[in-house]
């Protein structure tokens, strides 16, 4: 195999699908985006935004969802011609003589490393609702076994099982949502659509841009599922399906065909987590909001849950809180399956491993499966603030999004391309890298 190859081979290669009907049985990578998306940025940081802001940061929500998705295409785009991992790609970015872009391998280090106080929330808020739902087990068992239970899975490979799980639980509690808004109507928590339209007008300062900024940063395809995606359509599909670059017309055809099939499994994942989200926000505008309720550090999970029982009643308690676990758990399995494939690439770019050495990643993958659960355990233990872990997650992410906005750019004008991209296309990716950029700095620098 190449040196530059990861998992793409003469082997995996497969023709693409022809017409939208075909092509939905190839939906995948976007799905897997999808159950960790609609998970703690939607349930929790969304939610305590809408409770703190009400209708006003709308606007926050709908762009993060809608602007990112073509750095997202970018990234996807990228990675079916090339066959290079993120690491590898971020290697090539412009640098210094020697190293080039080793520094942006560095900073991704560095800032995901930051995010593990995020991971330890997420973990935390699965635990906070065992808790409730089994309350004589301790909270320290919750977390441990919520741990346990994710580094058992991928350590021994059996991610479908918990991705169709966690795809069915976060499918089901999306129904339950959208549900809950609906009979919100005939509670007094009730809104109409000129109170939604309050919330277009970009008026936000003082603590609110704080939140709003860890909202943006973890909502919607986040820096870090940005990333993820990458190795996705490496391991799941299209970048596999193409196989290994060739500039003959039958590979061309092939690039074309699996990266529309990509555009499409983009699309109806924005569509997915878009109306989730803002369901998740307008729940936290109107029911939380109105009766001057936030889902704190303390409260978080009884809080969140009366969302749901305000308009449902109290039966739906228990029926909130197994979907809720879910939905975290989906982005805590996700999130180690993906740190466990990123965190081998970096290590092989620092010539820690060997990263092309099948056996060797392996070994680094199972390490970092355990090694990381372990710090996420942890850190909850130590702060036990989940709210303010996450949304500090997501004020790091924000920051992560900046340099991937810059790659995008980089990946799309400085590396050769045999797949020509369209006018519209292009001005989609400059508009969403510079919604992202200044967005970032702006609320950075008020804050900072």
């Amino acid at each position: 195999m190449p040196r530059d190859s990861y998992i793409i081979s003469t082997d995996t290669i497969k023709e693409p699908p022809t017409g939208i009907l075909r092509s939905l049985k190839f939906l995948g990578p976007g799905f897997i985006l999808s159950a960790s998306i609609v998970g703690s940025g939607e349930l929790i940081a969304t939610t305590a935004l809408g409770a703190k802001a009400g209708f006003a940061a709308f606007w926050v929500i709908i762009l993060s969802c809608l602007i990112k998705v073509t750095i997202q295409l970018e990234f996807g785009k990228h990675t079916i011609q090339t066959g290079e991992t993120v690491m590898q790609a971020f290697r090539k970015l412009p640098g210094t003589k020697n190293g080039k872009g080793k520094w942006a391998v560095i900073l991704v280090f560095i800032l995901t490393l930051l995010k593990n106080v995020q991971l330890g929330g997420i973990l935390g808020g699965s635990a906070l609702i065992l808790e409730m739902l089994f309350p004589s087990i301790p909270l320290e068992v919750h977390v441990v076994f919520t741990a346990l239970i994710a580094v058992a899975f991928i350590y021994k490979g059996w991610y479908s099982v918990i991705e169709n799980l966690s795809l069915l639980m976060t499918m089901l509690f999306t129904i339950l949502t959208l549900t809950c808004l609906y009979y919100v109507r005939f509670t007094p928590y009730a809104f109409g659509i000129n109170e939604v339209l309050t919330g277009m007008r970009f008026d936000l300062h003082g603590q609110l841009l704080i939140i709003a900024l860890g909202a943006f940063g973890i909502t919607g395809v986040a820096s870090d599922e940005i990333l993820a995606y990458t190795y996705w359509c490496l391991e799941k599909g299209y970048a596999a399906y193409t196989g290994p670059k060739e500039n003959t017309p039958q590979w061309i055809n092939r690039a074309k065909g699996w990266t529309r099939v990509m555009y499409l499994d983009a699309s109806v994942a924005m569509i997915i987590y878009t109306v989730v989200t803002a369901a998740f926000y307008l729940l936290g505008a109107s029911v939380l909001n109105k009766q001057g309720l936030v889902p704190d550090d303390t409260q978080m999970v009884p809080t969140l849950a009366g969302i749901y029982t305000s308009s449902l009643g109290p039966n739906a308690e228990n029926i909130f809180l197994t979907g809720a676990f879910f939905v975290l758990f989906s982005s805590v399995f996700a999130t180690l399956a993906y740190w466990s494939r990123l965190f081998s690439d970096i290590a092989g770019e620092f010539r820690w491993i060997d990263f092309y050495n099948v056996n060797q990643r392996k070994k680094s993958i199972k390490l970092i499966t355990v090694l990381f659960p372990a710090i996420w355990i942890l850190a909850f233990l130590f702060i036990k603030l989940p709210v303010m872990m996450i949304i500090s997650g997501g004020i790091v992410g924000a920051v992560l999004l900046i340099l991937v906005a810059l790659a995008a750019l980089h990946f799309r004008y400085k590396r050769k391309q045999l797949i020509p991209s369209t006018t519209i296309y292009d001005i989609s990716l400059w508009v969403s890298v510079i919604a992202v950029m200044a967005i970032a700095i702006y609320s950075l620098a008020k804050i900072f």
